[in-house]
């Protein structure tokens, strides 16, 4: 089948690569605009523009699709296959030809931008995939295919995605083979179980020692490519690798620092956190004993 596909970041690419594997023709991609990034705010495409033109598959890049569907009209194909897009569809565009999406949560649960990190801010212990036909609707259309996969206690926003874009990519492969075949069978989502997940901002990345140690931690593993923050003496620490230690540091206080030589443990809600790795000044991640070499929390304030 010749595949218009719509995708922006990492999980995308995955998606992409695994089509190219297969007997199916992408004809043509289409992704977001170059946006502008790090200190110097120099315009960067989208890691799915950079692999696609790599390829040497035609881009086009829009800030809205809905502006240019002339141009989409005037390209041959049969399907458009969407992955983390990042743009609303309309009836228009739907349209044109069938559209299909590849979604990594079990719909109609975490429906909207963030699922895989939603799944780990939530603890949950599965999610999955689903393929569905693109509606009006936000991940509202009817399903195709779904398959779980095990989220593992060491699993963060990374690995997982990892894990969820492997598992996409070979059931999107295995969907399109049965629209070539016409033997597509779909069943609808029920609404009323439906949850909804949100973008996350740059807040979300502030680590309150009010919540449980299970919390920090989950927050740690869903926004690990942001980063995670305390504050100390109001001023923004970055940390990563936190652990739940609460079993053997039951008496600290919310925000008090355990007297253990070489290591960061915190006090929160219901027991404590250790932290693995800080920023240093020279702006890069050091293990917990290593940036304690130049720094001491004694006396300072802790969110």
């Amino acid at each position: 089948m010749k595949i218009l596909f719509l995708g922006s970041p990492y999980f995308a690419v995955k998606i992409l690569k695994r089509l190219l594997q297969s007997s199916h023709n992408v004809v043509a991609v289409v992704t977001q605009s170059d946006k502008p990034s790090g200190r110097g705010q120099k315009l960067m495409p989208t890691q799915v523009k950079q692999f696609a033109t790599e390829k040497g598959i035609p881009v086009i890049s829009f800030d809205k699709l809905s502006q240019h569907l002339d141009e989409i009209e005037k390209i041959d194909y049969d399907i458009a296959v969407t992955a983390s897009f990042g743009q609303i569809l309309n009836e228009k565009f739907l349209s044109i030809a069938p559209c299909i999406n590849v979604h990594p949560s079990l719909l109609p649960k975490y429906r909207g931008a963030t699922p895989i990190q939603s799944a780990l801010l939530s603890g949950d212990k599965v999610t999955g995939v689903s393929i569905m036909k693109v509606v009006r609707a936000v991940d509202a259309g009817d399903v195709i295919a779904q398959k779980q996969v095990k989220i593992e206690e060491d699993d963060d926003y990374t690995t997982l995605q990892e894990k969820l874009a492997d598992v996409g990519g070979d059931m999107l492969v295995e969907v399109l083979d049965l629209f070539e075949k016409g033997q597509v069978k779909t069943f609808k989502q029920d609404d009323d179980k439906a949850t909804f997940c949100r973008k996350l901002e740059k807040s979300d990345a502030f680590l309150d020692l009010n919540k449980t140690a299970s919390e920090i931690v989950n927050q740690s593993r869903a926004l690990c490519e942001m980063g995670v923050f305390l504050l100390v003496d109001g001023q923004r620490l970055k940390v990563s690798e936190i652990k739940n230690v609460s079993k053997d540091f039951q008496n600290l206080k919310i925000g008090e620092v355990a007297p253990v030589k070489g290591r960061i443990i915190l006090g929160c809600s219901d027991g404590a956190v250790e932290i693995g790795k800080c920023l240093s000044k020279n702006g890069k991640m050091v293990p917990a004993k290593d940036f304690l070499n130049g720094f001491s929390f004694e006396g300072k304030k802790i969110n």
